[in-house]
Order: structure tokens, then C-alpha cells, then sequence
């Protein structure tokens, strides 16, 4: 394991009733839809607090003075931040500019998560320490072709540049910028995220969440 500690920014948005997990509405209406983001929030932060080494940094798409997301700072005690940009890529390239600037000189990285994957371990967040400390880039696969962890060695704003947001082409298209910058890469196992009402079955007979 790292000896320095590591930053590890959780990116989460504010539970608006009716703007989160929009594909589960029709299963549990906006409020229960929320509740549910609210729980992934929560096992998010759980399992990165829970990480040896780690720094835990909220990053929040929304209202960082949001009730909930006060709260999660309390009961954690994380630093809360704004996400900043025009999508997904700039948002997270800013988050790890900011973190690196942060960051212990010896440390292996920065990792970056986001909370729609209660498979998650903290088993899988060490790990991508650990390969840190021999690769540029650490990716952790979602079955739907994105990823739910991206960790960098030092920021690479040109990863997260000319890609598909949202497609099943996301994890994809980020190995072929790697490896056309030169980047070294380290895939972890692949894992399921939550977004549909067959994930959500599959994550509750799992105990993924409650």
C-alpha cells in the first residue's frame, strides 16, 4: 500500500426530487428515487472513509450548502466542493487539477469515484492505490461500457477530452486517448452500476444496498 496519504474525491449530485436516478421514477417515484440516491451517496462515502490512506474530498454537482449534502460533511467530516464545467470531462479534469495541487508530492495519485456502484469495495479503491504507485491511469470498468473509477498519477486534462459522455463507448474511448497520449493504464475488475430497475433487483438480492 502507498505510504503518503491519497486524495479520493466521491462526485455526487444534490438529491433533487425528479432530477436523480430519473430511470427509477416509474419504479419508485421521484421522492423514492432521491432516497435512493441519497443511500448510494451515503455507502459511497462509507466505503472511501473506510480506505486506508485515503483523503476523502466531496465533490458536488449542485448546491454545496444543500442540506443533505451538509449533512454527509458532518457525519464524515469531508470537504465539500463545487463540480465546475461544461461536462462531465471538464468537471472531473478541474476536480483533479485542484486535489493535485493539494497533494503530498510522495503520494501515488489522485482517485476519483462516483456513487452509482454500491459493488464497490474498499478493497477496489486500495487496489487502485496500490497500481497507482506503477501506472499514469487506474480504470475501473462498469458493464455498460463507462467506468465507475478513474485514478491519475498526475492531472491529464486531455484524457477527459473528445469523449461520449453517457454512451456505452465512455471506458472505451478513455483507453484510446491513453494510450494515444502515451499513458500507462491498469484496469481493475469490472463491476455493475445502478441505474435501472433490473440493476436495482440485482443490487438489493445482492445486499448492495438496503
Amino acid at each position: 500500500m502507498p505510504t503518503q496519504p491519497w486524495p479520493l474525491l466521491v462526485f455526487a449530485r444534490t438529491p433533487n426530487p425528479g432530477q436523480v436516478k430519473t430511470r427509477l421514477i416509474a419504479e419508485l417515484g421521484a421522492q423514492g428515487a432521491s432516497e435512493l440516491h441519497c443511500q448510494l451517496v451515503t455507502r459511497a462515502l462509507q466505503r472511501a472513509c473506510g480506505s486506508r490512506g485515503a483523503r476523502v474530498q466531496l465533490w458536488v454537482a449542485g448546491d454545496p450548502l444543500e442540506a443533505f449534502v451538509q449533512h454527509c460533511a458532518r457525519r464524515f467530516d469531508v470537504p465539500v466542493f463545487e463540480q465546475r464545467g461544461d461536462d462531465l470531462g471538464q468537471r472531473m479534469a478541474g476536480a483533479f487539477e485542484s486535489a493535485s495541487r493539494q497533494m503530498n508530492p510522495k503520494a501515488p495519485g489522485c482517485i476519483l469515484i462516483g456513487t452509482d456502484c454500491p459493488a464497490q469495495t474498499t478493497d477496489d479503491l486500495e487496489q487502485a492505490a496500490h497500481a497507482l504507485q506503477g501506472h499514469d491511469v487506474v480504470l475501473q470498468p462498469a458493464e455498460d461500457g463507462g467506468y465507475v473509477l478513474v485514478g491519475l498519477r498526475r492531472p491529464q486534462p486531455k484524457l477527459f477530452e473528445a469523449i461520449s459522455w453517457g454512451s456505452s463507448r465512455v471506458a472505451q474511448e478513455t483507453l484510446s486517448r491513453a494510450k494515444s497520449l502515451r499513458l500507462s493504464f491498469h484496469l481493475l475488475r469490472t463491476l455493475p452500476d445502478l441505474d435501472s430497475a433490473d440493476d436495482l433487483k440485482r443490487a438489493r438480492a445482492n445486499g448492495w444496498i438496503d
